[in-house]
């Protein structure tokens, strides 16, 4: 991710700004943030949160809901793992590094948080997906992962 992005969403991480640049409580009230309907996990239910705490999502909503603006599909609710980070440390995005500047706590693992499904993808191929929580995970996901990869790695299956 280009450097200019990850700024960007470390601002609307600290609710300075939302998809449209706007403060996060007024964007909260406009029609750009998510389509009319009910968003929808893989299992075809409504999407449940991910995670509050750390606070995730493209909207920073505690929701991987996705928009036309998440051009990334920040879409699979994954549990981190010591793995995943150092995975994805090695691809550039260092989800493990406090930001303070950015209101960024750094990731550890055990906590969730609203992965890009294409990255989540080449990480199953990499051998370091994380687990993920189908429930919390949407739909959109679908266009990147396969529903079959993503319950393999359920921790919300009984």
């Amino acid at each position: 991710m280009a450097e200019g992005v990850d700024e960007f969403l470390f601002r609307r991480y600290r609710g300075q700004a939302n998809a449209r640049g706007d403060s996060h409580a007024e964007g909260r009230q406009g029609s750009w943030r998510r389509s009319p309907s009910t968003p929808r996990n893989v299992l075809g239910d409504r999407l449940d949160v991910c995670s509050l705490s750390p606070m995730t999502g493209f909207f920073r909503d505690g929701c991987c809901d996705t928009g036309r603006e998440d051009i990334g599909s920040h879409t699979v609710c994954a549990v981190m793992t010591a793995a995943f980070l150092e995975f994805s440390k090695s691809r550039g995005n260092d989800l493990s590094t406090p930001v303070p500047e950015f209101g960024f706590p750094g990731l550890k693992p055990g906590d969730r948080w609203c992965l890009c499904a294409p990255r989540w993808q080449e990480a199953l191929e990499a051998g370091r997906a994380p687990r993920v929580v189908l429930r919390a995970t949407h739909e959109g996901a679908l266009s990147h992962c396969s529903l079959a990869d993503l319950k393999r790695f359920a921790v919300d299956l009984a």
